[in-house]
């Protein structure tokens, strides 16, 4: 008969025999244990291993909102350049100074302004003025002779904050003056609130050729306004 074996004898499988000349499995080396590692890692170092991708040149740069595109001059540049440097203009003065040049064919810019000069204006229109003398209550009073553009020919150039205006009657016309010197050297005329009434005494020197003078029979204003047939046109481009 066989013996039983002793359960404490017994030897749990997977375990080693004594004299057992089997080695263990050996342990996976450490080249295939990163590989899994790498992968887990996100790859990272895979990445860095791959060649580096093809430089791209820059691209083209686009004007962002509200801003104006880039302007490519070309083979203008370097005279636009040279143009900026003799007048002494910035970009934008350069471009403002040819656009309105060119937009204003035929006129000159006037420049004037108050007594004191905390008011000073700039003013698009021919160099041969065509005067207004009006007879109106106010006109007559300050002796308010007017030459009439339209308001994109007209600009303030600095004194916003030294005008008043006095108004009366229908209030449509805007009679602005320096608040220091009590200058009228502009003003919205009642004939064309769309527009300037420019002083021809108030302008700089050197930019009037010549002057004509119209009598215009304000103080019967309705009538004359009615009879006359270029005046309220004045104002439109």
């Amino acid at each position: 008969m066989r013996r039983a074996r002793s359960g404490g004898a017994t030897k749990p499988r997977g375990q080693k025999r004594p004299g057992s000349s089997r080695a263990p499995a050996s342990a996976p080396s450490a080249d295939r244990a990163r590989r899994p590692a790498a992968q887990a890692g996100g790859g990272s170092r895979a990445a860095a291993k791959q060649p580096a991708a093809k430089r791209r040149s820059p691209p083209v740069q686009e004007a962002g909102p509200g801003e104006p595109p880039p302007l490519d001059l070309g083979e203008q540049r370097e005279r636009w350049e040279t143009f900026q440097k003799r007048q002494r203009l910035s970009f934008e003065g350069a471009a403002k100074l040819l656009l309105d040049t060119y937009e204003y064919q035929g006129l000159v810019k006037h420049t004037g302004g108050c007594h004191c000069g905390a008011v000073r204006f700039e003013v698009w229109a021919s160099a041969d003025l065509h005067i207004f003398d009006c007879n109106c209550s106010i006109c007559k009073k300050k002796q308010n002779k007017h030459f009439i553009v339209p308001a994109s020919r007209f600009k303030l150039l600095k004194g916003a904050d030294s005008i008043t205006t006095y108004t009366f009657n229908t209030h449509k016309a805007q009679h602005t003056f320096c608040k220091r010197c009590g200058v009228q050297s502009f003003y919205s005329p009642r004939s064309n609130p769309g527009g300037f009434g420019i002083a021809p005494h108030c302008l700089d020197e050197g930019t009037v050729r010549s002057v004509v003078v119209e009598e215009f029979n304000g103080s019967d204003w309705e009538k004359a306004m009615k009879e006359h047939k270029t005046i309220k046109n004045m104002s439109k481009e």
